[in-house]
Parts: structure tokens; C-alpha cells; sequence
């Protein structure tokens, strides 16, 4: 029987020092939450470093949704690296599992220089194009302001709004809200992201 295959991010809050942990250490707490239960399906560890395992179909907006919420605050961003693949042990501490998706987003988190994002699924193909998509990506989102971050970041968690209705919860203009989103290159995310999930089936 084929052995499912999992997602895990592995990922550190960049210039974390600048801060006060209080202040950025409860918003990515709560950006996690969404995702399960600590410690078995995310921790985090030496401070300001994390990991969480998530389906593989979810990955990608999970990454882009925690990006959203850290880039709230002034000075702070995240770095994350995706694994895919199997997970061979499953402890009741996820970074004490392990397993070829841990093992691969451990290696990609290690190799991370000129990106905030990449992935590794052990298909040179599929990883060749999602990294180049993300790290044309990254070239907008690492500099999202703290007032776009949270317009993408309220866009993300209601999928269901029109632009029309996200403004009136947002409590903005729709025409403020329409260009900031495309500022931010929120569609562009968006495409990336079901691109991403129909490319699945290839690895």
C-alpha cells in the first residue's frame, strides 16, 4: 500500500531580535493553530523556529497565509521551506518525526538564500517550475506593507468574499482595497496556487 504523502513547512521568523518576542510571537502561535494541534502537528522550537505538517494540497496558501500574518508586523518576516513527501515516523512531537517530506524541507530550509520560499519534492521538474513561480513571487510579497499584509491576509481567510464584500469588511474604499490587493499580487497568488495543486498530480 503506497504511503500517503504529506507536507512540512519548516521556517524562522527573520530579524526577530528587532522585536520583542510578545510582539510576534503570539501572531505566528495563532497562524499555526489553523493548521492542528502543538506539538504533534506543529512546534516551535529554538526560539523563533517552527514546523508544521499539513495536507499537500493546503501547503502553499498555508505558507503564503502565515506570510501575510507575520508581514503585519514592521520589520518582520518569515522564511519557510516546503517537503513533500512521505512520513515514515510518526512521534507525538513533529519535529521528532520524520520521513522523506521532513527530510526535504529540512535540506531546502538549509539551502534557502536568496528566497524567502522554495519547495522540494524530490521532482527536479516540478520544483524547477513552482521555485522559479514562487521566487517571482517573493520579488513582490517580501515587500508587502503592514496594511497590504493585512488586507491579503483578511482576502485569505475569506475566500467567499467578492472584492466588493471584503471592503466593507476591511471598512475601506473597494477601489483602495482593489488596488492594494494588486499591489500585493494577490491574484497572482491565487493562480499560483491552483497551478501548484493541479501540478501535484504529476509527482
Amino acid at each position: 500500500m503506497a504511503k500517503t504523502i504529506v507536507a512540512v513547512i519548516t521556517g524562522d521568523i527573520i530579524s526577530s531580535q528587532r522585536k520583542e518576542a510578545s510582539v510576534w510571537l503570539p501572531k505566528l502561535k495563532a497562524a499555526l493553530k489553523t493548521t492542528g494541534n502543538t506539538p504533534e502537528d506543529w512546534e516551535i522550537y529554538r526560539g523563533d523556529s517552527f514546523q508544521l505538517q499539513l495536507p499537500k494540497e493546503d501547503v502553499l496558501e498555508k505558507a503564503f497565509y502565515i506570510k501575510s500574518v507575520m508581514k503585519q508586523i514592521k520589520d518582520i518576516d518569515v522564511r519557510m521551506a516546503i517537503g513533500l513527501g512521505t512520513k515514515d515516523h510518526n512521534a507525538k512531537k513533529i519535529t521528532e518525526s520524520n520521513g522523506q517530506a521532513f527530510v526535504r524541507s529540512g535540506t531546502c530550509f538549509n539551502d534557502l538564500k536568496k528566497t524567502t520560499l522554495a519547495i522540494s519534492s524530490g521532482n527536479e521538474a516540478f520544483d524547477e517550475k513552482i521555485n522559479l513561480m514562487l521566487s517571482l513571487t517573493m520579488l513582490t510579497s517580501d515587500n508587502w506593507k503592514t496594511v497590504t499584509s493585512f488586507w491579503v491576509n483578511t482576502a485569505l481567510k475569506h475566500p467567499d468574499l467578492n472584492q466588493e464584500a471584503l471592503a466593507k469588511k476591511l471598512k475601506k474604499a473597494q477601489s483602495s482595497v482593489s488596488e492594494g490587493l494588486k499591489r500585493a499580487g494577490y491574484e497572482e497568488i491565487l493562480l499560483l496556487i491552483d497551478y501548484y495543486k493541479k501540478e501535484l498530480a504529476t509527482i
